[in-house]
């Protein structure tokens, strides 16, 4: 079976929700996992830190690197690529998971907040690849994939929350841009996305918006199916795989999983769509 045993992933915003999921599915195969985020000290709302992912990383039988960064701060990122390289000799995978949500319309996004979303959005997307480039090159089965949706220019998805659309699609067009400009390098550039809305700390920023009338915890799956999904497309060839906007629950079905009632928060609840897909 493809295994990411040996592998380097730099993981941002991995000490929490999807990016802990990813880090430890992948830390079960025997990889390395650099734990690329902010939370250096317990949240009084937010569960997890570095240290205690890193912790679980290792549990679970990976080897850990836990490296406060954050990814707005280009030079901190630097330092957290460099560190890596140091620990681990090289970069295999990246995976752009950090982000910032506001699902606010217009009128009602301060502006500090819009800065927020572009800067770890879109900018944090780009500044990593960036950094992680000349070490991607290096590697044998080199990877890059960002947790953003597919370039969907229905205007529904606008219209509700346009800083935040325009800052998950910035990730994405970096996807789109990448994985040409990288394809002769032999670097996969590939996105990945949730149909149904997965229950994560982010949960908490839909209060007070329309789907949060809508959306209860028992209508979300957990991470893991996240984590799986993430897990086949790095185990594939790079050189075949680069370009997609992958949905998890397609990518699943194609390496045979049917039974998508393992991810459910409950079974029998109706599950709710995510974002930007019709």
């Amino acid at each position: 079976m493809a295994t990411l045993k040996g592998k380097t992933l730099f993981i941002t915003g991995a000490s929490r929700g999807i990016g802990k999921a990813i880090a430890m599915r992948a830390a079960a195969d025997g990889a390395n996992i650099v734990v690329a985020a902010k939370s250096k000290v317990p949240h009084p709302k937010l569960p997890g830190t570095i240290f205690s992912a890193a912790e679980e990383i290792e549990a679970a039988g990976g080897q850990a690197l836990a490296i406060a960064t954050d990814i707005r701060d280009e030079a901190q990122v630097r330092v957290a690529v460099d560190e890596t390289v140091e620990t681990f000799g090289g970069i295999d995978i990246l995976v752009n998971n950090a982000s910032a949500i506001s699902l606010t319309p217009t009128a009602d996004t301060a502006m500090k907040r819009f800065d927020l979303m572009w800067a770890v959005n879109a900018r944090g997307t780009f500044v990593c690849s960036q950094a992680c480039l000349p070490h991607l090159k290096k590697a044998d089965n080199p990877h890059i994939l960002a947790m953003s949706p597919p370039l969907n220019m229905n205007a529904v998805w606008f219209s509700d929350h346009l800083a935040y659309t325009m800052s998950k699609y910035g990730m994405s067009m970096c996807v789109l841009g990448m994985a040409e400009e990288f394809r002769e390098d032999g670097i996969a550039v590939n996105a990945l996305w949730p149909r149904t809305v997965i229950r994560t700390a982010a949960l908490n920023m839909l209060v007070g918006t329309s789907l949060a009338k809508l959306l209860k915890v028992e209508n979300c799956r957990e991470p893991q199916i996240l984590a799986d999904a993430a897990h086949a497309i790095l185990t594939q060839s790079a050189k075949i795989c680069t370009g997609n906007f992958y949905i998890d629950e397609q990518v699943l079905q194609a390496t045979g999983i049917t039974d998508f009632d393992q991810y459910a928060v409950d079974p029998d609840a109706p599950l709710a769509r995510d974002l930007f897909l019709d």
